[in-house]
């Protein structure tokens, strides 16, 4: 981690990471969700209601689980950050944004899978763009991404 919080990304990869952060706090799964009711046929409506299931699941697991473990974050032990983002919680683990972005990208995955490739490349941005800007440990998001894979998949489960 040590190396990681001394790394200093060029300008394209800094952009890259900040952009996915953001998109990952919820507007990149609205603009998909949208993507979705415009060009989704048939299933737009299951693949919708199985997005905000997940999406919603997800919220309510990372919040539960941040508040039982209580692990501090990489930023807090020790500063660093070239981002200077403010962290949108006190808590670490599991990575809300990993978990929230696997978890819309199996859902919408498993009804389109001509759109897995896009949707786990914007995933797996979110998920190491909080690694990079220093919010979580590499557990966090991997545990984030697998709990959010699981919500996924359930909630096309319940949706379809």
């Amino acid at each position: 981690m040590r190396r990681m919080q001394h790394w200093h990304p060029p300008r394209s990869v800094q952009l890259w990471m900040l952009w996915a952060t953001h998109g990952g706090a919820g507007w990149l799964w609205w603009m998909v969700g949208g993507l979705v009711w415009w060009l989704g046929g048939d299933s737009r409506r299951r693949a919708l209601c199985a997005e905000g299931l997940a999406a919603a699941s997800a919220i309510l697991v990372f919040q539960v689980v941040k508040r039982i473990t209580g692990r501090r974050r990489p930023c807090d032990l020790e500063p660093h950050c070239w981002s200077r983002l403010l962290p949108p919680d006190r808590f670490s683990f599991p990575s809300g944004h990993a978990l929230a972005a696997f978890a819309v990208a199996i859902a919408l995955g498993s009804f389109y899978p001509s759109a897995w490739g896009p949707l786990l490349f914007c995933a797996a941005s979110v998920a190491v763009s909080r690694v990079v800007l220093g919010m979580h440990f590499l557990s966090d998001v991997l545990a984030g991404a697998v709990a959010g894979s699981a919500i996924g998949y359930a909630s096309y489960l319940v949706a379809r």
